[in-house]
């Protein structure tokens, strides 16, 4: 089966009808099944955004996003930074040559991490 992203509008209003049911009486796992998403996406949809707004489910889903940006980039500027400071062993503890640490395309610094 094809997976199906959902969008925050679509989450917080799938929320909101289960919120329904539930108060009507039905039990999570016939919830879920009948707004067409597994049990534990329904537990972790209402974990994640149970009171939200769909204004700030979507800065969230942004926020994220950004977060997961910033990580990489991170990661790719320590990664440059340790290999030329830190030869790897598999090159003898030599350090790489000038042509390995030139990157193949320009990394973007965030701002605020120089």
């Amino acid at each position: 089966m094809a997976r199906k992203r959902h969008t925050p509008e679509q989450v917080i209003n799938k929320l909101r009808e289960a919120e329904v049911t539930i108060a009507e009486g039905s039990a999570v796992a016939e919830t879920a099944r009948r707004i067409g998403v597994t049990e534990q996406t329904f537990c972790r949809w209402r974990s994640e955004c149970g009171g939200l707004r769909i204004d700030q489910a979507r800065r969230l889903k942004r926020l994220e996003s950004e977060n997961s940006r910033l990580k990489r980039a991170l990661t790719e500027r320590y990664r440059r930074t340790y290999n030329r400071i830190r030869p790897h062993s598999s090159l003898g503890y030599r350090p790489p040559t000038p042509e390995a640490l030139l990157p193949a395309e320009p990394v973007p610094v965030p701002v605020g991490l120089t």
